[in-house]
């Protein structure tokens, strides 16, 4: 079949859109830029009352790397459509390493460690931390959350751990989770890859979550499986949940994830029924899919 031009992508409408992207070399190659001239066809006032919400790692990024030149510009002109926001696991540092320094003007809202830390318009609007959640003294006494017993426990079950590699940091303590990391954060992008793949044969990140949910249930902890290489602890609704309650003001939230399995840190959030969640296997889908949703009606009437 003929690959169709890009005018002819802009007359179509959105039932036709998502089928005939895939076959446009334009959307497979990441080394394109993306065509402007299909997105400012497509252009209209924003929509009032929704937001398109994405997760980082599998959905806007490969894990770990650095967003593409094609995807930061999909994503300025998706703004002109509808109101776009982040919310990752991680800090903002390490998001910023991804999506770029001017990450949190780049999208309307940006919510990091699961919208702990949440800023709206390139401004802070509100933290939340264990520190200030449990109380300074729970925290010195190492109860709840912080219990001593359950560090010492994690570390241990790491050391007795029989995996190929290991290396340092395997336990991060961010302002309102635990990330544990079998391998340890330490390791290079290719020892993140080739555990990512160890780990999807041998379950080593879903056999300890067990282990921890079984030996410490009194904590009502919640294990969220996300990246490459580690896993989050929480307390209970600390996950990307917490985001929601910062927009209120929207009718329709759309939200695109990759992790969106049971267990995964994405499952909660596109399980909500505050959302209208879809589960994207990587950020040429995430682009693939959001034409479909917000610029393929905009074509019907050019």
């Amino acid at each position: 079949m003929e690959v169709p031009t890009i005018s002819r992508l802009a007359e179509l409408g959105r039932s036709q859109l998502p089928s005939l992207l895939k076959m446009d070399p334009l959307f497979s190659n990441p080394d394109l830029p993306f065509p402007k001239n299909l997105v400012g066809t497509m252009m209209a006032a924003r929509k009032p009352g929704l937001i398109a919400l994405f997760d980082v790692d599998g959905t806007l990024t490969a894990p770990r790397k650095d967003v593409t030149p094609k995807m930061l510009e999909f994503m300025r002109e998706l703004r002109k459509v509808v109101t776009v926001g982040v919310v990752g696991g991680s800090d903002l540092v390490k998001i910023s390493e991804q999506l770029g320094s001017s990450v949190i003007d780049d999208y309307d809202y940006v919510f990091t460690e699961n919208g702990l830390v949440a800023h709206k318009d390139g401004k802070l609007i509100a933290t939340q931390s264990l520190k200030s959640f449990l109380g300074e003294d729970k925290l010195k006494n190492h109860d709840e959350f912080s219990n001593n017993e359950f560090i010492n426990f994690t570390l241990h079950y790491i050391a007795d751990l029989d995996i190929p590699i290991k290396r340092g940091t395997f336990i991060e303590f961010r302002s309102g989770m635990l990330n544990v990391s079998p391998i340890g954060r330490n390791c290079s992008q290719e020892e993140r890859d080739e555990f990512e793949k160890y780990d999807k044969v041998h379950g080593i990140r879903t056999k300890m979550i067990s282990v921890l949910r079984e030996k410490f249930p009194h904590l009502n902890l919640t294990f969220s499986i996300g990246g490459q290489i580690s896993f989050d602890v929480f307390p209970q609704g600390w996950d990307k949940t917490y985001c929601l309650r910062y927009l209120e003001d929207f009718n329709e939230i759309h939200f695109f994830g990759d992790k969106t399995y049971k267990g995964g840190n994405d499952h909660e959030i596109y399980e909500s029924e505050l959302t209208i969640g879809h589960s994207v296997t990587s950020p040429d889908d995430t682009v693939q899919q959001c034409t479909a949703l917000f610029l393929g009606n905009q074509a019907k009437g050019q």
